[in-house]
C-alpha cells in the first residue's frame, strides 16, 4: 500500500472556511487535523465504526483528544490548495499522537497537534490501544519521509 494514500491528504480551502477578513477560520485548522486523521484510518483500511462511537452502540475503547495545538505560518485564502501531511507517533502502550503538517504550493503554512488516550468506554480507565491502531501507527513509522506535494 502507498503510504501517500493514507499519510498525505489534499483539499481546497472554500470560502465557508474562512472569516469575515477572507483568511482560514482558526478553529478551521483543528477540524482539518481531525477530519484527516479519520480519512487516514479509512484509506488504510479501518473502518470509521471500529473506532468511532455510533449512535446505539459503544465501542469498547474510546480515543479522546488530551491535548491539541495549532500554529499557523502563513494565511490561507479561498481556493488555495492544501497538503496535509500526517505524522502519527506511538507514544506508550495507551497514547499516540499524530502530527500535521499543512503546505500549499510547497509552502509551510500551519502544524497541527492531537494526541489521543485510549480509555475504557464504560468505566473511563487507561486501556491498551486498538490492535487496528497499532497497526496504523506501525506503518505510519516505517513510512516516516513522506513529503507533501
Amino acid at each position: 500500500m502507498n503510504p501517500e494514500s493514507w499519510l498525505l491528504l489534499c483539499r481546497t480551502v472554500r470560502f465557508g472556511d474562512t472569516d469575515a477578513a477572507g483568511v482560514m477560520h482558526f478553529p478551521q485548522l483543528l477540524h482539518w487535523c481531525h477530519e484527516a486523521y479519520e480519512e487516514s484510518l479509512e484509506r488504510f483500511g479501518i473502518a470509521a465504526a471500529d473506532v468511532f462511537p455510533r449512535p446505539g452502540s459503544r465501542p469498547e475503547i474510546a480515543l479522546p483528544i488530551v491535548h491539541c495545538s495549532a500554529d499557523f505560518f502563513q494565511p490561507l485564502v479561498c481556493g488555495d490548495p492544501l497538503a496535509i501531511a500526517l505524522e502519527p507517533q506511538h507514544l506508550d502502550p495507551g497514547c499516540f499522537e499524530v502530527r500535521y503538517r499543512f503546505s500549499s504550493n510547497g509552502t509551510s503554512v500551519a502544524e497541527g497537534l492531537t494526541r489521543h488516550l485510549a480509555i475504557s468506554s464504560s468505566e473511563r480507565a487507561r486501556r491498551a490501544l486498538p490492535a487496528a491502531i497499532n497497526r496504523w501507527l506501525e506503518a505510519s513509522s516505517l513510512q516516516r519521509g513522506v513529503q507533501p506535494l
